[in-house]
């Protein structure tokens, strides 16, 4: 079929393209949430531009070069630092998709190999993880003579455990779990198959300690018949669905925390993930089995925790090289 051009401005297409990505691409709600947000800037930018009105075959390679100019040139309003690489290619990547969605509707517009991304440097790569004695500090911060810190501290337990992504965290309910035997500590070894990023399912293991810090919060639950495992405790949370607790309430409470404890590391619920994989790695986990438990589908993905192997290859050399003697 011969490429065409829409006469429906670029702006106006995004509601499809995000509908196509949740209905044809079976894409996760959170993903399609984040393409919404990251095309947001995309279509501000075209407004502040004048290009309210453009169509996709107006679009060239030097709006997409100034674009990027604009990511390159912007501060991030917490802190005024430029915004990094790696934030600038995810807004690039949900701009790719979308002229992807025009190339398979035979729409034209730019290709998607002309929205280069920024490379990036070694630096720009390096994840940020807490050591076992940080994360010791992080979790002995919430105040559990409250049911708010109890929750608090069975969450980052959980999320150290486990190594969930906080949305997968969210996304937990109570029936999933065995609540009377969980609280008589009846329950020494769980595992739980949840659905991950892409809709994939992956099978998740709680530690004994974080098994013992859900028996005390689900013991605190105990009269309560709210579905969603962890819920909000703040005073406008009438409706059910209105108790989940959010990814940004939980992302809000680990950065809170940190600074209590006066870690260097700006802690977020994917510093925990990050945390618990470095943590296994150190340990003696193998790369293969660490990409299996953080439901990673390319060993690639993985490999940003070279930090670690890296250092055990250095130990291997002090130790067996002759050359060391």
């Amino acid at each position: 079929m011969p490429m065409h051009k829409s006469n429906t401005p670029l702006i106006k297409q995004i509601p499809n393209f995000l509908d196509y990505c949740e209905v044809e691409k079976g894409l996760s709600p959170t993903t399609t949430r984040n393409y919404h947000n990251f095309l947001k800037l995309f279509k501000d930018w075209l407004k502040e531009q004048g290009y309210k009105d453009l169509l996709p075959h107006q679009l060239t390679q030097e709006h997409v070069w100034n674009y990027r100019l604009f990511l390159s040139r912007k501060k991030d309003s917490k802190n005024q630092q430029y915004i990094k690489k790696t934030t600038q290619n995810y807004y690039l990547i949900a701009l790719r998709n979308l002229l992807a969605y025009f190339a398979e509707r035979d729409i034209v517009s730019v290709p998607t190999d002309k929205v280069k991304l920024p490379k990036l440097t070694d630096t720009d790569k390096a994840i940020k993880f807490l050591n076992y004695n940080q994360v010791e500090k992080l979790l002995a911060m919430p105040d559990i003579s409250k049911v708010q810190g109890l929750r608090d501290r069975t969450i980052l337990e959980i999320l150290f455990s486990t190594g969930m992504r906080v949305s997968e965290l969210t996304s937990l309910n109570i029936r999933l779990f065995d609540a009377k035997n969980i609280i008589a500590g009846k329950t020494t070894e769980l595992e739980v198959a949840i659905s991950g990023k892409g809709g994939s399912t992956r099978t998740v293991y709680f530690s004994g300690r974080a098994l013992s810090w859900l028996g005390k919060y689900l013991q605190a639950r105990i009269n309560d018949l709210h579905p969603p495992l962890f819920i909000n405790y703040g005073k406008n949370t009438k409706q059910a669905k209105e108790r989940r607790l959010t990814p940004r309430s939980i992302e809000r409470a680990v950065r809170m925390y940190a600074g209590m404890a006066g870690l260097p590391v700006d802690a977020t619920p994917h510093t925990l993930r990050h945390s618990f994989a470095t943590d296994l790695l150190d340990q003696g986990a193998d790369m293969r089995s660490v990409q299996e438990l953080l439901g990673h589908k390319n060993i690639v993905t993985t490999q940003i925790y070279t930090h670690v192997t890296n250092k055990k290859l250095r130990d291997v050399h002090t130790k067996f090289h002759r050359g060391n003697k």
